[in-house]
Order: structure tokens, then C-alpha cells, then sequence
């Protein structure tokens, strides 16, 4: 599969499992701590229209950031959090449709463009559709609502686990983490929060 294949299928994964989810279910905790499942799905709403800024950026070449501030970021979650449950699933289907339509349209030379994620690194747009499934995936899983790793595309899953074992390896974790791995060690390491 595709990046953007993945981003299709990462997504109705996850709008499915929320949809499957009760009122009561989603203001439930999830398996994120201190968030409840409205939590979850309000910040995947809000990396939907962040993603979004980022195609615009792409399509019209005029800087648009993810977010403000990290603040800000949260504060909106907070506030979708509260959100009664059917606006909050109507709001994740719409903009979730919204950032597939604005990927959809981008030209191969937009495709191309610089923009500059969350954590501040430039990449090329290229990069947004595998931002966007690594996102609904794990969240699709931490919504706590039967979806596990193993319902993911292979592939995909595949990849967010490579992601994540570069990345940790790479930081202070990864002599112990190198170490399990290869079975020198019994005993897992302790990793520190999701990256």
C-alpha cells in the first residue's frame, strides 16, 4: 500500500471504532492517560485541519503552520473534548473528508513542497499522508475500543513499528532497547512517553 492508502484505511479505521462507540463509551477513559476517548478523537480532528494547513501550504506556497502554540493545541482539544458526542463524531468524519480532498488535489510539484510539521522539522509534502496514517492508526488503538495493532495493514504496521524502534534506538533507550531486541536482555526496557 501507499502512503495514502494507508491514511484511507488507518482512517475509516479509526471513524469506525468511534462510530461503534456509545455517548457514554466515548466520554469513557482511553487508553491514553488522562484522556478520555472524546480527548482522543478531538485531537485527531484537530491533526486533521493541522494536516490540512500543511496541504495548503503545499498547494498555495503561503506558510501555514500546524498549530500556533502547543497551548493552543491542547486548549482545543480540551474545548472539542466537551463537545456533545454526535458533534464531536461529525466533526472527526468532516475534516477527516476535508484533508483527504485537499491531499487529493495536489498537484505532483506540490507534492514537493517544504512545510514544516509540529515538532519543527521541514519535510515535503510527501510526507503529510504518513504523518496523518501513523496518526489514526495509534489513535485508532488508543481509543481502547477493540482495535489493536493486529487490525492494522501489515505493511502499515510494519512501518509505524520501524519508525518508533529508529527513533527510540536512537535516544537514551536504545542500548537497553538494542539490547531486548536481540535477546542479550530478558527483561523489556522501560521506554519513556509515546514520541
Amino acid at each position: 500500500m501507499s502512503t495514502r492508502e494507508w491514511t484511507t484505511a488507518a482512517t475509516a479505521l479509526f471513524l469506525d471504532a468511534v462510530d461503534r462507540l456509545s455517548d457514554e463509551q466515548l466520554a469513557a477513559p482511553s487508553a491514553l492517560p488522562g484522556w478520555s476517548r472524546a480527548h482522543v478523537v478531538a485531537h485527531v480532528h484537530g491533526n486533521a485541519l493541522a494536516l490540512g494547513r500543511l496541504a495548503s501550504w503545499a498547494a498555495t506556497g503561503t506558510e501555514s503552520r500546524m498549530y500556533s502554540s502547543r497551548e493552543a493545541r491542547d486548549a482545543e482539544i480540551e474545548q472539542l473534548a466537551a463537545l456533545p458526542a454526535a458533534e464531536l463524531r461529525k466533526l472527526a468524519h468532516a475534516s477527516a473528508e476535508e484533508l483527504g480532498r485537499a491531499l487529493d488535489g495536489l498537484s505532483p510539484d506540490q507534492w514537493q513542497q517544504p512545510v514544516v510539521t509540529a515538532t519543527g522539522r521541514t519535510v515535503p509534502a510527501t510526507e503529510i499522508p504518513w504523518i496523518r496514517a501513523r496518526e489514526v492508526a495509534v489513535h485508532a488503538v488508543d481509543l481502547d475500543a477493540g482495535v489493536t495493532f493486529a487490525d492494522l495493514p501489515d505493511d502499515l504496521r510494519t512501518a509505524v513499528a520501524v519508525e518508533v524502534v529508529t527513533k527510540r534506538a536512537a535516544g537514551p533507550e536504545g542500548p537497553a532497547l538494542t539490547a531486548w531486541l536481540t535477546g542479550r536482555s530478558t527483561e523489556a526496557p522501560t521506554l519513556g512517553p509515546w514520541l
